[in-house]
């Protein structure tokens, strides 16, 4: 269903049943070499978690989603929103905003042509407009293939403008955070988007509209660290990674060692930072459901 949206995957290399044992001219046992073949590219994919080597087309009618061990692979943030929004229900919203180069960084306009090739998108966030099981709600997601969403200054903008816009049309907020952290080619203008975004949830809570957080693998740094902390729900996929930054940067600056998958969305569930942990076939189901109890609070005159 999903095969032209989702993102292709290189091949991998299997190792196929060793050829049977051969003798030498001298009468020696020679042990045989096993035999390597390459399969075709955009077929096959080796699963990191479990090993199991699958099929595309299967790995794709299941969301992306390991059929062995259910390991959720990346996605790209169309993708996502096909698995989410309702048919042609989605208004997409601010597209045309380019990126500059305003610090004049070495390679930056390299890097973005080539993200942007990557990602078939013109920057790091889809935001827009749509309905979820006839629900109306502002999406937001982060796109990992493009520079792994990291937040520059119009990713911050997009999502700013989005948050103000649900304001203006008195919805809720759905954002699907997968970010490396801040946009270092764009320093401090990286940084600020923090302060930005998290201003304009705060005026969304000012206004008692619902914000509902989705983190997946990864969701670091900045991100972390702004809107994608402040939801009302927080909400992760399982086995995602979330933090600040990563164990190894930990170890050198704290010389302390993080306890076993400290950075997990089942670790921060456990200590109280996550409210839920949602497979990603469950995921348009649970978010109709949240919605539509916010919805019907809010005809009753409850407030978030």
């Amino acid at each position: 269903m999903f095969k032209d949206i989702f993102r292709k995957t290189k091949y991998v290399t299997i190792q196929s049943t060793p050829a049977p044992k051969r003798t030498t001219p001298d009468g020696a046992r020679q042990e045989p070499k096993a035999v390597k073949k390459e399969l075709p590219d955009g077929l096959w994919v080796k699963c990191p978690k479990c090993g199991e080597v699958l099929f595309i087309k299967d790995l794709e009618e299941n969301a992306r989603v390991c059929t062995t061990c259910t390991y959720h692979f990346r996605i790209s943030a169309r993708a996502r929103l096909a698995l989410l929004a309702d048919e042609n229900s989605f208004e997409e919203w601010d597209s045309e905003i380019l990126t500059l180069d305003p610090l004049e960084f070495p390679g930056y306009d390299e890097k973005l042509l080539e993200a942007q090739e990557k990602a078939g998108m013109i920057e790091g966030a889809l935001t827009g407009r749509a309905m979820i099981e006839g629900i109306p709600v502002v999406l937001a997601f982060n796109e990992a293939n493009f520079m792994m969403g990291s937040m520059g200054s119009v990713v911050g903008e997009k999502i700013a403008r989005a948050v103000e816009r649900a304001i203006d049309l008195r919805l809720p907020v759905v954002i699907f955070s997968t970010s490396g952290g801040a946009r270092m080619q764009e320093g401090i203008l990286s940084l600020y988007q923090m302060a930005k975004t998290s201003a304009a949830l705060g005026r969304l809570a000012a206004n008692h509209l619902l914000y509902i957080s989705v983190l997946t693998d990864p969701t670091f740094g900045g991100v972390t660290a702004s809107y994608a902390s402040l939801g009302d729900i927080l909400i992760a996929e399982p086995n995602a990674l979330i933090g600040f930054t990563g164990p190894r940067v930990i170890k050198q600056t704290m010389r302390q060692e993080l306890p076993a998958g400290a950075q997990t969305a089942e670790f921060n569930q456990m200590h109280g930072l996550i409210d839920l942990i949602v497979e990603r076939a469950q995921m348009r189901s649970t978010l109709a459901r949240l919605l539509r109890y916010h919805q019907e609070g809010v005809q009753h005159g409850a407030t978030v």
